[in-house]
């Protein structure tokens, strides 16, 4: 389990731009994420926040978030384009039980735009705690991001983060409540995601869950990310640094490779499985 040290500090926006495809807006009510997944890239926030410490080990919670965010919609006179939360952090960390920040912001969001479209992406069953007013939103959808079936793997790899059994229950109980829910396998890790067997349990369990879409993204060589991912394969995983070292070599072929394994398992769980 991570020991995150957690300090309150305040916002000035909470709404931000982002140029991720899809969306127009992000929101993170939280700085830094005790997750402390081994591949995040999100760790390049320490650079602007002001924060120092390893990546996990320190979150801020940014604890007038809900009346920052209810101040600007009530200025807006339209609200268009998805919203997405957690981009370099994650909604419904360990944090959030505590604060609440993101049920908050949801409750504004419901009292304020129900017709918003909103899009959660997270690594927490805690997001079942929230049922009530996802219901509530018109155009809500919940993403779960796995990389592994394996609780014992992802414990090395996401040691903050609820066990992927965790996150495939909350699934289905959120599919069972009617709601939209999808699966971001990301990233793609050479010689864990993707070992013999593994990304096809995976995307059977995310089926049998009532997962709608799967999508799928490469892990991205950023150096702190990188270095971080070759400490704990040669310490933890030794196995998978090979292939770890190979897809940083060549990840064109890499990616080819992958994409043909993806190709039939497309057609045998009828999703539109794609890797880029």
């Amino acid at each position: 389990m991570s020991k995150a040290a957690i300090n309150p500090t305040y916002c000035k926006t909470a709404l931000s731009r982002t140029g991720i495809p899809g969306y127009r807006y992000c929101l993170n009510p939280y700085v830094g994420c005790s997750h402390g997944c081994r591949y995040c890239y999100a760790d390049t926030v320490l650079r602007f926040s002001g924060h120092s410490g390893k990546w996990g080990e320190f979150v801020a919670a940014k604890v007038n978030f809900p009346e920052v965010l209810r101040r600007e919609l009530n200025r807006k006179r339209s609200l268009t384009g998805r919203i997405i939360f957690g981009t370099v952090t994650d909604a419904y960390q360990p944090a959030e039980a505590e604060f609440g920040l993101t049920r908050s912001s949801l409750e504004v969001f419901a009292e304020e735009w129900p017709n918003a479209e909103i899009d959660l992406l997270t690594k927490s069953d805690l997001v079942v705690r929230d049922v009530d007013i996802l219901k509530k939103l018109k155009d809500c959808s919940i993403g779960f991001t796995v990389t592994t079936s394996d609780d014992k793997i992802a414990s090395v790899l996401e040691p903050g983060a609820a066990p992927p059994s965790a996150r495939l229950r909350a699934a289905k109980r959120l599919a069972g409540e009617g709601l939209h829910v999808w699966a971001f396998i990301a990233p793609v890790l050479p010689g864990v995601s993707d070992a013999p067997g593994v990304l096809e349990e995976l995307i059977s369990g995310l089926k049998g869950a009532g997962v709608k879409e799967v999508y799928l993204d490469s892990l991205n060589p950023y150096p702190a990310s990188v270095y971080r991912l070759k400490v704990t394969c040669r310490d933890r995983l030794p196995w998978a640094l090979k292939h770890l070292e190979q897809y940083l070599c060549d990840p064109r072929g890499y990616l080819k490779t992958l994409s043909e394994e993806l190709a039939a398992l497309s057609q045998k769980y009828g999703y539109d499985l794609r890797v880029d």
